[in-house]
């Protein structure tokens, strides 16, 4: 178990791939093996992940639509009902506070999903605006409310067996969910808010439990019946080591690594949240800070690397890793995350570099433990995503 945004989270579960253990494993080598049968084991079956420490939110009224398209970038009058968007929170100068999962269940009805690592910046800046959105004449047709779900369950099933898996449980032809999607489920006797999606690259869902049409996620009462229900054979359940590795892989971001305030989501790679239109007329938080990157063109950008010899970790640890020109060149950026890959047998790694030294295929040097690698800039995400799309 390890310390996380105030949660005591496991790392790793003890008995997965490694049947003679039965005890949470300390040592490191003993750990570093059940990461990559726990990250495997997913890619090519199913894991079931516990992230009920994820900050979850709805925002209800007559002017959600309005609102939820001043707070964030996203394109959200325009969503369909149950159809969810990664976005983000913006500052005033357009850095990221945060990114989030956003499901729009009808005009007036928003679920949100924001990281537990930023929720004491979060929930008192998105409890701000909504204050100030109230007290404006754009509320006028009627308030916002925000809910915060306290001590409530989030489940994701994530692997190419996990539909299957979870088919079993439930008369819903869930092959009627693609990706981006969600409905309410009856599973074994719970009405279940389903979302397609996920964290790792594979198909999945996330779970949640459905109160009513509004009120969605697992009750902490209900909360261990339904992950004892998801997590048989052959599902197994997956810790945070190989959630990161298996993110890694997908070339999705982690807040506070790749994301944060003085980082733009065009520096990003995220540009797509932001609508062509949307980019060009504002009118969300951080709007005119965008439209200044975009105008300027980004300093940097994120890119994805494979690396020789050694895995290197990110900048803000002691093993801090740098990004060169190659023959020991000028410094270009910055590692972020790092790990060899347990399903590429590579050592791949995101960061940032200078623009203009971003291109797929161009060579670089990372200074790994004062020794510099040579390394390739290489698309993510490193793996195809088996996303179901129909």
């Amino acid at each position: 178990m390890v310390p996380f945004a105030g949660y005591s989270m496991p790392l790793a579960y003890g008995d997965v791939g490694q049947g003679v253990f039965t005890t949470p494993v300390i040592e490191r080598n003993k750990c570093q093996r059940i990461l990559v049968a726990s990250h495997n084991h997913v890619r090519t079956s199913a894991g079931l992940f516990d992230v009920s420490h994820m900050v979850q939110s709805n925002f209800r009224g007559p002017t959600a639509s309005e609102f939820m398209e001043w707070l964030t970038p996203s394109s959200l009058i325009a969503l369909n009902p149950y159809h969810s968007t990664l976005s983000v929170l913006l500052n005033e100068r357009g850095g990221i506070i945060d990114d989030t999962i956003i499901t729009k269940h009808s005009y007036d009805a928003y679920y949100v999903v924001t990281n537990a690592g930023c929720r004491e910046r979060d929930l008192p800046w998105m409890q701000a605006k909504l204050e100030e959105w109230n007290a404006s004449e754009r509320a006028k047709a009627g308030p916002v409310e925000m809910e915060v779900l306290e001590g409530w369950g989030l489940l994701a099933l994530q692997g190419p067996e996990a539909a299957s898996y979870l088919q079993t449980l439930t008369s819903f032809d869930l092959q009627r969910l693609t990706f981006g999607t969600s409905a309410f489920v009856p599973i074994e006797g719970f009405n279940l808010h389903v979302a397609r999606g996920g964290y790792t690259g594979e198909d999945g869902f996330e779970v949640l439990r459905a109160e009513n049409a509004l009120k969605i996620s697992i009750p902490p009462s209900q909360t261990v019946d339904v992950a004892n229900l998801l997590s048989k054979a052959p599902v197994q359940l997956t810790g945070l080591g190989a959630r990161d590795s298996l993110r890694l892989e997908a070339g999705m971001c982690l807040y506070g690594q790749e994301l944060n305030e003085d980082i733009s989501p065009i520096e990003a790679g995220l540009a797509w949240v932001i609508s062509k239109e949307r980019r060009e007329v504002g009118g969300y938080i951080g709007a005119e800070g965008v439209k200044k990157v975009l105008k300027e063109g980004p300093s940097k950008r994120r890119v994805g690397l494979v690396i020789e010899g050694a895995p290197a970790r990110p900048i803000h640890t002691t093993e801090g890793a740098k990004i060169f020109a190659p023959e020991g060149g000028e410094l270009l950026g910055a590692i972020t995350s790092g790990i060899p890959s347990p399903t590429l047998g590579k050592n791949i790694a995101m960061g940032y570099v200078q623009s203009g030294w971003h291109k797929k295929g161009t060579a670089v040097e990372v200074d790994v433990r004062n020794k510099l690698r040579k390394a390739v800039l290489t698309p993510m995400p490193f793996i195809k995503p088996n996303y179901w799309r129909g």
